[in-house]
């Protein structure tokens, strides 16, 4: 090595604590945070990472914060409201099933776009709503205080069960409020959310698919992209503020609390926070776990995914009234099949089950170095390498029921909507009044879910789907059913023409005839229809022989995993432990950072609209974008939304997120609204099992193109106007006016306060 002088050697010293400091802040990005434990887990690391705000700014159930401008969209998306009227924000792909629902040939909003130009133009949306949360709470004691010991895992969820539903009915009793509790680390921890739903959410304003889903499956879970992945929804509330069915004499809501928009451009390093619902996460899932999901169930359901996609692909490309029917569903479909196939590889990348094994080594070690450990923790590890052992077949059988056949969708309508219908008719007396009643409630259903139906695709995928599942499927886990209906021959392509040839259930029509039949007292019309009795044969078949199994190895599994977490914990006492998501409100943080995918390849963290036209592509519907969007960059009509004559579509930062997160604010470090969270990068998309800091960046839009989109190309800038934009970045929180809890706001008042004694 050769000398440094002086200079260099301090130049180095720098270097290497600089090094230090991002290695330690890239483990920071990790996490998926309570925001009721910001203050004592995180406030601290937060501030360093450039956050000007305070935890309670985030969460406070004694003023309002940025918890109350969040929401949990139709149950399976976050959203943000963005005006003191209602107006929320959320991903185009989150809204997907309302813009769908809305469309047809004559009106196709996919595909144009649709945006309302007066409050009565806004479109209403049955069964959508609006979540806030309104506080959350430990409840650990009042849940497990007084439960028995030594309960079987089965006796110990009805036992949570009934003192959930106490509580909750306590919690609510006299509020239009509701609440949900939730299991932390495997059930060691619950806690309470209490909340506040809006019924009444229409839609406002969506792109056209050439920007909403630009790019479409090709560029999904990818960077670079340039999706504009936003739609624009408005909750209303009755006259008095709280939620009510829709009527047309609600109002818009006023919220506690909407986001300003902020204008200032993206810069790397920037502080992000994410808000929102992340699903499902699984980080502290064991090696045989982690192997079971790379080698066994991502595997077998990206397989039938995919065998399902190229029939609906084919079908999608004959007519407008098929792409429209599976748009949303394929759109659905195709974002976990690629998702999973980007998880393989990720954790295959990672080494994850080696790692695992290596954490459960030094796991055992330190068991192994204390009687009573050896006691408490002695044989966590073993028991739940047995479970997986045992329920090796029966996930691969669970796998392909579930995504094989009810992928059919005819058995899934049969399974789901007529099952409860059968269930009734079988009872030793059954009730001709309730059963009615039944009848009547799927008869109002069925028309929406024809809509979107097409018999003739469905029945080649049924024949590729079983095929698929005969062959996969060890003998001993397989229906006999599914044995029978390919014959000798192993035919299943001539079952699946003989089953809807003869099956009442292909059609509206029928199926209405069949109810109306089932309704006068024939109930054979049903239990010996072809479709419902293949599909009762092989669902009852399953819940038999391979759930009931598999459920109770899961339950091992569940209480050994709570058991080895909590010694993970133990023997890690200076690491904080986040939760696992699940479906809660949650915060992310991070920073902007591109990131380097490849060996040679090195991602900006930023995409323009310069990229966008040059991915255009008029031979793909992928890549097809509006004219007025390529006009308006064609003129450079970009209005106040440029920074650096162009204008930024998407940017990447190092935010722990998952699904649910779709929709969710990314908020800078002074409570503005920078961008909104729609994706992951594909390379981190193995972030549920294992985070990886290099690869872990989702994807958001950047406020500058959703603004453009909307007054440029959308013609409605009067949404614009309704919103609160920052358009210039303050030197600091005093000048810029804080949320509360504001220190720095504070001590220039202080300072005032002192000049003008010494004054005196």
């Amino acid at each position: 090595m050769r000398n440094l002088s002086p200079t260099g050697r301090f130049v180095r010293g720098l270097l290497a604590a600089f090094l230090a400091v991002m290695t330690l802040s890239a483990r920071a990005d990790e996490g998926m945070w309570l925001p009721l434990l910001l203050k004592q887990l995180n406030e601290p690391d937060m501030k360093l990472r450039g956050m000007r705000m305070t935890a309670d700014d985030i969460y406070s159930v004694n003023h309002s914060s940025l918890k109350d401008a969040v929401v949990q969209f139709g149950g399976g998306c976050t959203g943000e409201i963005i005006s003191n009227e209602g107006l929320l924000l959320t991903n185009h792909h989150c809204g997907f099933s309302q813009i769908q629902q809305h469309s047809s040939v004559e009106k196709d909003y996919l595909t144009n776009g649709y945006w309302a130009k007066t409050r009565a133009e806004e479109l209403s949306n049955p069964g959508l709503t609006a979540m806030f949360i309104i506080r959350m709470e430990d409840v650990t004691q009042q849940i497990l205080g007084e439960m028995p010991k030594n309960l079987t895992e089965a006796d110990r969820e009805n036992y949570v069960q009934r003192a959930t539903e106490k509580l909750i009915g306590k919690t609510v009793a006299g509020t239009h409020y509701g609440a949900i509790v939730r299991p932390f680390f495997y059930g060691q921890e619950y806690y309470m959310f209490v909340t506040e739903t809006f019924q009444d959410v229409r839609l406002v304003g969506a792109p056209p698919s050439g920007i909403g889903k630009f790019g479409g499956d090709t560029d999904n879970w990818m960077w670079p992209r340039h999706t504009g992945d936003f739609s624009l929804f408005r909750v209303y509330s009755a006259p008095d503020g709280k939620p009510a069915p829709y009527s047309t004499n609600n109002v818009p809501l006023k919220p506690r609390h909407s986001l300003p928009i902020s204008l200032a451009p993206v810069k790397e390093g920037d502080f992000t926070l994410v808000f929102g619902f992340p699903g499902r996460t699984t980080e502290y899932l064991t090696s045989w776990g982690v192997r079971e999901l790379q080698e066994i169930s991502d595997p077998a359901r990206v397989a039938l995914r995919d065998a399902r996609l190229k029939r609906w692909n084919v079908a999608m490309q004959s007519s407008d009234r098929l792409r429209i029917a599976y748009a949303a569903k394929h759109a659905s479909l195709a974002n976990y099949w690629k998702k999973w196939i980007g998880e393989m590889r990720g954790l295959k990348r990672l080494n994850a089950v080696i790692r695992k094994q290596e954490q459960e080594t030094k796991f055992q070690q330190w068991v192994a170095a204390d009687p009573a450990r050896q006691l408490e923790y002695g044989n966590v590890l073993t028991g739940i390498e047995q479970n997986y052992r045992d329920q090796r077949n029966l996930t691969l059988a669970r796998d392909y029921v579930t995504e094989g056949t009810l992928g059919v969708e005819l058995f899934a309508l049969a399974n789901n909507t007529f099952q409860p219908l059968a269930d009734m008719l079988q009872q030793k007396s059954p009730i001709p009044a309730l059963i009615k009643t039944q009848v009547d409630k799927i008869k109002a259903g069925l028309p929406n879910w024809y809509k979107n139906y097409d018999a003739a695709t469905d029945q080649l995928i049924c024949g590729d789907l079983l095929r698929m599942q005969a062959k996969a499927v060890p003998a001993a886990a397989l229906a006999p059913a599914v044995k029978d209906a390919a014959g000798t021959n192993n035919d299943f392509t001539s079952f699946a023409q003989r089953v809807f040839l003869t099956s009442n259930l292909v059609s509206l029509e029928k199926a209405i005839q069949l109810l109306d039949r089932v309704a006068a007292g024939d109930s054979k019309a049903l239990l010996d229809d072809p479709a419902f009795k293949f599909t009762s044969a092989v669902v009852g078949h399953y819940k038999a022989n391979t759930l009931a199994p598999y459920q109770k190895a899961a339950d091992g599994t569940t209480l050994l995993s709570r058991t080895y977490v909590r010694g993970l914990r133990q023997m890690q006492q200076d690491r904080k432990f986040y939760p696992d998501a699940n479906s809660t409100l949650r915060v992310a943080y991070g920073n902007v950072r591109g990131y380097e995918p490849a060996d040679g390849v090195t991602y900006e963290y930023f995409t323009t609209i310069d990229g966008a036209m040059a991915k255009v592509d008029t031979t793909s519907e992928e890549f097809t974008a509006p004219r007025k969007l390529i006009d308006a960059w064609k003129r450079k009509d970009y209005g106040d939304y440029a920074v650096n004559g162009t204008v930024p579509v998407a940017f990447t930062a190092s935010n722990h997120t998952t699904g649910g997160n779709s929709g969710s604010p990314v908020i800078n470090g002074r409570g503005e609204l920078m961008g909104l969270n729609f994706d992951r990068v594909w390379e981190g998309t193995m972030s549920d099992v294992m985070f990886d800091p290099a690869m872990g960046r989702n994807i958001a839009l950047d406020m500058h193109y959703l603004l453009f989109v909307i007054d440029k190309v959308g013609g409605s800038g009067h949404l614009v106007q309704e919103m609160k934009i920052v358009r210039e970045p303050h030197p600091n929180m005093a000048e810029a006016g804080q949320m509360s809890g504001d220190k720095p706001k504070k001590e220039k008042k202080a300072k005032k306060e002192k000049q003008k004694k010494e004054k005196a």
